[in-house]
Formats: structure tokens, C-alpha cells, sequence
């Protein structure tokens, strides 16, 4: 009995000893900086967990032998033989660059790169997430100027960067390009809270690498959406605020199971009245993903995409009724049978866009990977228009008589589509060893658009047929590149960068436009577009690069509409300085952009709200920026940046007074000399956040003529952005309480506008409309997280 007992109690030892569990934690930092919501997961299993606000982690393992792999947008690999519980702290700086952020590196750079640049961590958009559309989250970045026609930053909003309008900054979404092909713009009111997909961002100012798509001019956002997770999560997301906005957003993640899979989707819903009369958003979008990854291999399907009804507001008011009733809106007006002013209730932008990715990123040891995509985006959508007094004859409509009176006018509803198809492949393979890193690439993209124009009811007419069509016509783009990019270590301080990218495309169009106005475009491109710099390491904490970059882009729809023009020509120079330590961060650069042909606005809208261009001949845009962070303590933290440039035309020539004229040197339109930004952190206690963010954009001008009626005066704004994070809240892994206050001073503001001129008589005259923004107003959300 004694033995038995014996046996049984040394078979239950060694069962314990065999079940004991051990704690692996600790921090996961870059440099000292701590990672939130770093991935930490065990190769070859399910187990896996992610840093907290701390940028701490734990993991519950048996004993024995493993692989964690740390990750973090770049990912560390790190052997273990567990035995009794262990601390071990993780250092990201010096990391490889992760599967998922391969995606991206064919467009992006890194700390190394002799680019300018800045990043938006997901932590950064999250905080100020509460409905506003992506370019009012960029405003704080470098050089950036953001603008609303709503004015309260949902709805139709854009980004200038450097004093380049949107369809001179090219966007991408995990590689794939995001810029509408044919007019150049970006439309993120397609994309409702896109944001709370976005894992982090990338704004490179000027040229930088080459990207797909259209070239950049200004700048280009590179956009990395959500990683996989992981362990299984979910979230519900609501926000309230001022003009009757409100966002609700559902997002969940199955985390990793079976080792390899993981699905997750989101799901929103923003609506708002709008700061302007009746710019009302109603915003619904989408997100779906699944993901499969197996050591080297990463394979991700996704689905995004949205609707948009949004009242137009892109007519803006003059400075008379700017003093009167800035929220004014004279979008629909009408005058009814008894002369009473009325407004056309469906004036508006209806569009659904559907994006589908499929992403596959291959791993072929330490040296080797590729990286392909397929894409194809399907958009559909019209204007609805509501006009006063249009000649029937414009319309295909026959006059007619009526009481004896012949009838040649009429009020018509109009709506404006546009069904369009665009998809393609990009492509890359890499090779990097310790001090060479070669990337090989391209991508081949098509576009087919369909425009057309329906008449959904007319006042006063005879012989219209329901939706019976006055325009239509047809376009295609094909656009195929090949790039070849090479980073060399000459020495442990010393690298050079060469990049080299050939582009070819052919752009068409045939039909009609308004007024029976025949269409035809048959233009073929080819560029060729070199990029070379060199960055010299001073120190661990100093570094210097200097490149150069030229770059081609082809004029769009709107400027064929226009006139006859011609592609526009860059070359790019950028000096910068680099400085990191523990505490201090800056960022330094001169740059020189030398034009030929830029197409620059001439303060001018078309019937649709785009702004009109025009080739500039020889122009130049110089400036300096510096962009810094100071951390005073774990408690206060400083982010200042200032932009300060010279944006010229070399000699503008514009019709006056009946005869074309040279206004000599002018500054380039929509180019404010100053834009600076800044932002004061403070955490008072533990989860709590405080931010004022500033926003300082000097005077500038809404044409090339440098003339008073065509100014914007400068603005200062403030914001005021407060977090709290409920840590294992009851029911809850954590509560995210958030608030926001825009322009906290209340000021009266004009971020954008237009300007014009008509010849009477021989005598030229000028006018101006204006955007205004909202006063103070606020946001507040509440995130619920499982």
C-alpha cells in the first residue's frame, strides 16, 4: 500500500511538473519609446497576446522551447527556452520590416531613406476619431492645409500639401491606387470612418518614392489598413456631437485560429446636418477582411467601400453674405409660383463606391520576398441638380408656344452620373542583405468611365422623354509602370538611394458633353522618371540626406474640358536633418521644387465644384520645414512643425480688360508662405490624456494675379482633445472615453474659396466666393472594447 501511495504521488508530481506554467512579459518599446498594441504571438500556435497602453505584455506558456515573434508593423523574432518565469523586454528599433507592412514597401520609406516624410500612428487617429473624415485628422502634419465644404470636416473635405491641391497628392491604399484615375481626385467622403480601419499612414512631402498611379506633385499618402489580430476582439464605437452629428461604428476580429486564419470586419454609420444650411452627410461604410498566414506566407482578401448622400455645398457665398449669414447655402435655390425663395430638397451627391483587394506576401528565407496584388473598384453615382432659367435648347428640348408666347426656358432637374470600373495588378520582388536592399516592381491598371446626363424633370417642356439623356460619352485609361529601387551601404555612415521608373499610358474619350459639345481625347504618355539621394549617419543621433527627383503626371478630365494642356514636369530637391535622442525629435529639410507646365488653379469651379487649372509655364515652389517632438517628462510631451515657403509663377499672363496681359512674378494660388501646427500633450494621471492642438495658416491668394478681391486671410484655430481609458472596466476589457472641442476660441474663419472675372463692355470684372468653417463646436464618443 506504502508503494502504491509512493507511485501515486511521484505520477502526480511529474504531471505538475509537466502542466507548470510560466509567465514570459515584459515591454516592448522602440528605443524608449513603449509600442501599443504590438502583436506578441508563439510561432507555430494559437497562443498570443498584444501590449498594453504601457506597451506591456504577458504570456501563460508550459515549459519548453519557443519562437516569440513581436510585431509591430516591422517584427522581431526571438528564441526562448522557458523553464521558470521570465522577463524579457523587446527593443523594435532595430526590427525587420513585418509581412503586412510589405504591402507598402514599394511605396514607403523608412528612417533611412533620404525622403521627407512624417507617419500617423493608429494610436494618433484614434484619438481624435470621432466621425471627421481622414484629411481633417492629417491637419496637424507638416505643411498641410485641410478644408471642408460642410465646414465641420464631414462630408466633401480635401488636403493640400505644400500648397498642392488633392489631385496633385497621390494616395494609396496597401499599394493599390486610391486617386480617382481619370480626374486625379481623392474622394474619402466615398469612404465613411475609414479611419477605423487604418492602421497607420504615411505622408511623403514632394516627389518622394515611386508609387502607383498617378505621379505625386505635392505629396503622396500611403495608407496600411488593419492588421490581423491575434486574439479575438471586438468593439462598438458611438459618437454625438454638434450640427446633429453622430457615428456608430461595430468592428470585431475572430483573432488567429487554427494557427493560420483570421476574419474581421467593421461597420458604420455617419450622419450630420453640417455647419453650412442644409450640408447635411448621410455616410455608410464598410470593411471586411480575412486573413491566412503561415510563417512566410501572408494572404489577405478584403472588401471596403461605402455610400454617400450628400447635400452640395460648393457654391460658397460672397463677402456680402459672408458678414450676413456666413451658414448660408444658395445650393437648389428656386423661385416658386407666388415668388417665394425656396430650396430643391434633393440637390445632392448620391454615390456607392466597392473596393476588393486580394493581397498575397511571400517570404523566401531572409533574403528574398515578393509581394502581388489584384484590385478592382466599382463606383456608381450622380449629381442631382436642380436649375433655374436653362435654355431648352442646351438640353435637346424643342421650344414650344404657350398661350402665344413661345417658350425657349425652363426649370429643370438634372442628374449628372458617372459609372465607372477600374482595376489592375501591382507587383514586386525584394532582395536585402546587410547593406543592400533592391526592390523591382510595377503595376498595370485600366479604367473605364461612363458619363452621361439624364433630364429627371422639367418645368416647362414638350416632347422630353422620362430620363430622357442631353450628354453622353465614354472614357478609358490604361497605365502601366515598371520601377527599379536600390538602397547601398557604402560604409556603416554612408548610403546612396537610386530609384528609376518608367510609366506609360493612354488616356481616350469619345461622346458628347453639355450642349451637344462633341468630346474627344486620344493622348498617349511616356515617362521616365529617375530618383537618386544619399543619407550620411553623423551620429546615432544625427543624420543627414540630401535627393533629388523628377517626376511627370498627365492633366486630367477636367483640365481636357478646359483647354488644351499639356503634362506637367518636376524636379525635386530636398536637403534634410534628421536628430533622435531619448527625449528630443527633429526633423529639418529645405526643398526646391522647379516646374514646367504646372498645373496650377485659377481660382475658378466648373458646374460640379472642381476647381479649374492651367499651365503655369515655368513655376517654382521653395520652402523650409522643421517638425519636431520634445518630450519633457513621461507626463508632457511638445510637437511643434512650420512650413515656410516662396511658391512663384514665373511670369503669369491672363486676359484683362479685353487683351492678354503679363502680370510678371505672381505667387502661385492657394500657397499661404506659413503653415505651422502645434500640439501640447499632458497626462496628468495614468489613461489620461489631454491635447490643445493648434493650427496657424497664413494669408494666401485664390488666383495667380495677386489681386485683394482674390484674398483669404491667414487664420489661427484651436482645438482642445481629452481621452480617458477605463482599464478592465466591468463587462469590458477596457472603456475609451473621448472628447473634442474644435475651434475652442469660436473664430470666424475661411479655409478655401474661389475666384472669377467676366469682360462687360471691354471692362474686366472680378468676384470672389468663400468657404467658411465651423466655430466652436464639439464631439464627444464612447468605445466599448471586448
Amino acid at each position: 500500500m506504502k508503494n502504491l501511495f509512493l507511485i501515486a504521488t511521484i505520477l502526480l508530481g511529474s504531471f505538475n511538473l509537466v502542466a507548470q506554467q510560466y509567465q514570459v512579459s515584459g515591454k516592448v518599446t522602440d528605443g524608449e519609446i513603449p509600442l501599443t498594441t504590438a502583436i506578441v504571438r508563439v510561432e507555430g500556435a494559437s497562443q498570443g497576446t498584444q501590449t498594453n497602453s504601457q506597451g506591456e505584455y504577458s504570456l501563460s506558456l508550459e515549459a519548453g522551447k519557443y519562437v516569440l515573434i513581436f510585431s509591430n508593423g516591422n517584427q522581431k523574432r526571438i528564441p526562448i527556452d522557458l523553464s521558470r518565469n521570465m522577463i524579457l523586454d523587446v527593443d523594435m528599433s532595430d526590427a525587420a520590416e513585418e509581412l503586412e507592412e510589405v504591402f507598402l514597401s514599394a511605396v514607403r520609406v523608412t528612417a533611412d531613406s533620404p525622403i521627407t516624410y512624417s507617419n500617423l500612428s493608429n494610436e494618433e487617429i484614434e484619438d481624435r476619431n470621432l466621425g471627421q473624415d481622414i484629411p481633417s485628422l492629417m491637419q496637424y502634419m507638416p505643411g498641410v492645409v485641410t478644408t471642408s465644404d460642410a465646414g465641420a470636416g464631414i462630408g466633401y473635405s480635401s488636403i493640400r500639401v505644400r500648397g498642392t491641391e488633392s489631385r496633385g497628392v497621390n494616395v494609396t491604399i496597401n499599394g493599390v491606387p486610391y486617386n480617382d484615375a481619370e480626374s486625379q481626385g481623392t474622394f474619402w467622403v466615398n469612404l465613411g470612418d475609414f479611419a477605423s480601419s487604418v492602421e497607420n499612414l504615411q505622408l511623403q512631402r514632394g516627389v518622394g518614392t515611386s508609387t502607383n498611379g498617378a505621379g505625386a506633385f505635392g505629396a503622396s499618402i500611403n495608407v496600411l489598413t488593419d492588421r490581423y489580430k491575434v486574439e479575438p476582439s471586438a468593439e462598438i464605437s458611438n459618437s454625438f456631437g454638434s450640427y446633429n452629428t453622430r457615428k456608430h461604428t461595430v468592428k470585431f476580429s475572430s483573432g488567429l485560429f487554427k494557427d493560420h486564419w483570421e476574419f474581421a470586419g467593421r461597420a458604420s454609420v455617419i450622419k450630420s446636418d453640417g455647419y453650412i444650411d442644409r450640408a447635411s452627410s448621410d455616410l455608410k461604410s464598410y470593411f471586411f477582411q480575412g486573413t491566412y498566414v503561415d510563417g512566410g506566407t501572408l494572404v489577405k482578401a478584403l472588401t471596403f467601400g461605402g455610400s454617400e448622400v450628400t447635400y452640395q455645398a460648393w457654391d460658397g457665398i460672397d463677402a456680402d453674405q459672408l458678414q450676413e449669414d456666413r451658414r448660408f447655402n444658395p445650393a437648389g435655390a428656386y423661385i416658386d409660383d407666388a415668388g417665394n425663395l425656396q430650396f430643391y430638397e434633393n440637390h445632392v451627391d448620391d454615390y456607392k463606391q466597392d473596393h476588393y483587394q486580394l493581397l498575397w506576401n511571400q517570404s523566401y528565407g531572409s533574403n528574398w520576398s515578393s509581394n502581388m496584388a489584384l484590385h478592382y473598384t466599382y463606383g456608381r453615382g450622380f449629381y442631382e441638380s436642380y436649375r433655374a432659367d436653362e435654355d431648352l435648347a442646351a438640353y435637346g428640348l424643342q421650344n414650344f408656344t404657350a398661350n402665344g408666347e413661345e417658350i425657349t426656358e425652363s426649370d429643370l432637374v438634372t442628374r449628372k452620373w458617372l459609372v465607372n470600373d477600374f482595376y489592375g495588378t501591382t507587383f514586386n520582388v525584394q532582395y536585402e542583405e546587410d547593406n543592400l536592399k533592391v526592390i523591382a516592381g510595377g503595376a498595370w491598371n485600366n479604367y473605364l468611365g461612363d458619363h452621361f446626363g439624364e433630364i429627371v424633370y422639367t418645368r416647362f417642356a414638350r416632347s422630353s422623354s422620362p430620363l430622357q439623356r442631353y450628354y453622353d460619352n465614354q472614357s478609358q485609361k490604361s497605365d502601366f509602370n515598371v520601377f527599379g529601387k536600390a538602397t547601398v551601404a557604402i560604409s556603416e555612415n554612408f548610403s546612396l538611394y537610386g530609384d528609376l521608373q518608367l510609366r506609360r499610358l493612354h488616356y481616350e474619350v469619345d461622346g458628347v458633353e453639355e450642349e451637344e459639345t462633341p468630346f474627344f481625347v486620344d493622348d498617349r504618355f511616356t515617362f521616365f522618371n529617375p530618383k537618386a539621394g544619399m543619407t550620411y549617419e553623423i551620429s546615432d543621433a544625427n543624420q543627414l540626406y540630401f535627393s533629388f527627383a523628377r517626376a511627370h503626371r498627365e492633366p486630367n478630365r477636367s483640365d481636357y474640358e478646359n483647354g488644351n494642356p499639356e503634362p506637367e514636369e518636376l524636379n525635386d530637391y530636398e536637403l534634410g536633418w534628421r536628430f533622435k535622442t531619448q527625449a528630443v525629435q527633429i526633423n529639418t529639410n529645405l526643398y526646391y521644387m522647379d516646374y514646367q507646365n504646372q498645373l496650377v488653379l485659377t481660382g475658378e469651379l466648373n458646374d460640379v465644384g472642381a476647381p479649374i487649372r492651367r499651365n503655369s509655364g515655368s513655376s517654382y515652389r521653395a520652402g523650409l520645414e522643421v517638425d519636431a517632438a520634445v518630450k519633457f517628462s513621461d507626463k508632457f510631451t511638445w510637437r511643434p512643425n512650420v512650413a515656410i515657403s516662396r511658391n512663384k509663377n514665373d511670369e503669369w499672363f491672363a486676359n484683362w480688360d479685353g487683351e492678354l496681359r503679363s502680370f510678371g512674378k505672381t505667387d502661385i494660388s492657394y500657397s499661404p508662405e506659413v503653415v505651422a501646427s502645434n500640439i501640447l500633450e499632458f497626462r496628468p494621471v495614468e489613461n489620461l490624456e489631454l491635447k490643445l492642438l493648434s493650427k496657424y495658416v497664413g494669408e494666401q491668394y485664390m488666383s495667380n494675379l495677386e489681386n485683394e478681391a482674390a484674398l483669404l486671410e491667414d487664420y489661427f484655430i484651436n482645438d482642445f482633445n481629452i481621452q480617458y481609458t477605463w482599464k478592465d472596466a466591468p463587462l469590458f476589457e477596457e472603456i475609451v472615453f473621448t472628447g473634442l472641442v474644435n475651434n475652442i476660441f469660436d473664430e470666424e474663419y475661411v479655409s478655401n474659396g474661389y475666384y472669377y472675372t467676366y469682360d462687360w463692355e471691354g471692362v474686366t470684372y472680378e468676384g470672389a466666393g468663400y468657404y467658411p468653417q465651423a466655430t466652436r463646436n464639439f464631439l464627444a464618443g464612447v468605445t466599448l472594447r471586448f
